[in-house]
């Protein structure tokens, strides 16, 4: 991997900056603005710049999970061909990204074809997808070596998981998780053996219910900084085995979490949003509800309101992202892991920092 430092600069679109008029000359031309708005976000002064970049494995794909105690990020790539086994692959890599210079290294875990991923108590909790000999599921890495991990669950009441692909926490400590037939349409996975569906797990009782069904390909999911809402994407314009259906959905759901005899249920299931590229893939949402989501043109910011604020425009688009401290953004571009600074005043509703 090689660090490249690379911020682009020039005239941005010609609406009003209140209060920095004389300063939207120096707008990067990588952040385009949709609605006024969108200058709350990203600031007097956004900068974007590539961090780390590798022409040979497409190493920033899915999970970007931030340590914040260690300004640590660790990626899942994209499914390769190991050049060694000549087997289908993804591996997890680990970048120190405040460092002088930039490093990363791949680490060796257990996790079969691990995808997304997010922050669980002292570790890591990630997708795992499995193979056609190892199961799929959500296993807890250490995030510290030798990287031990742990397979929470595999299945519902007997049938394997399909290929799970996000996974968010609530502070009920309930597990949330999308599971699409990707892992089969890749070719890595068995026949499927349930819809495409999202789950709640209680690691407590190891009671796992489906919360919500009726999708093509269900992928990202968020909550709102009140868990009030959860927001889960549907990808299946993008259908795994190479090929596109411009009649699929692209489109980000809203659901309401309600309490029924004393669970919990998804209600009220509304159209939040669509991309206009590609497919909204990693979904997060900051402290002010605003939604953003990485797209096939990079990464889209919509208002809670579902109104687009604007975009950080990323050639070949985004799959995944995360927060950092104070505003900063690292977003997952396959062969390279770009950094956006937004206004210092932005933070995640992830960690909250």
């Amino acid at each position: 991997m090689l660090r490249i430092n690379q911020t682009l600069f020039t005239m941005a679109s010609n609406l009003t900056f209140p209060g920095h008029a004389s300063n939207i000359s120096q707008i990067p031309s990588a952040f385009e603005i949709h609605d006024n708005r969108f200058f709350n976000i990203i600031g007097s002064a956004p900068k974007l710049e590539a961090l780390l970049k590798n022409d040979d494995v497409p190493f920033a794909h899915e999970a970007s999970v931030f340590i914040p105690s260690t300004d640590e990020l660790f990626l899942t790539s994209n499914i390769f061909t190991d050049p060694v086994t000549n087997h289908s692959t993804i591996q997890i890599s680990k970048v120190k990204v405040n460092a002088l210079p930039v490093t990363g290294e791949v680490i060796k875990t257990t996790i079969p074809m691990a995808n997304g991923a997010v922050n669980h108590g002292d570790g890591i909790l990630f997708c795992g997808q499995g193979n056609q000999t190892e199961p799929s599921g959500l296993y807890q890495m250490s995030i510290d070596a030798p990287y031990e991990a742990e397979l929470l669950v595999s299945g519902f009441y007997g049938r394997q998981f399909n290929s799970p692909n996000d996974v968010v926490v609530h502070s009920d400590g309930s597990i949330w998780f999308t599971d699409p037939i990707y892992g089969s349409k890749q070719g890595f996975r068995p026949r499927p053996q349930l819809p495409n569906q999202v789950y709640r797990f209680d690691p407590v009782t190891q009671n796992v219910r489906v919360v919500a069904d009726g999708f093509g390909r269900p992928n990202g999911i968020a909550f709102s900084p009140d868990e009030k809402t959860v927001y889960i994407t549907d990808t299946a314009y993008t259908l795994g085995d190479g090929t596109n259906d411009p009649t699929g959905p692209s489109t980000i759901y809203a659901f309401d979490v309600s309490s029924i005899n004393g669970e919990q249920f998804l209600t009220n299931r509304r159209v939040f949003a669509m991309a206009d590229t590609g497919v909204p893939d990693g979904i997060k949402l900051d402290m002010d509800g605003n939604v953003y989501a990485g797209c096939g043109d990079g990464i889209n910011v919509w208002s809670p309101g579902g109104v687009l604020l604007g975009k950080i425009l990323i050639k070949d688009g985004a799959a995944n992202f995360s927060f950092g401290h104070s505003g900063q953004m690292f977003i997952l571009n396959e062969n390279t892991l770009w950094t956006a600074q937004l206004s210092r005043s932005v933070k995640g509703a992830l960690l909250r920092i």
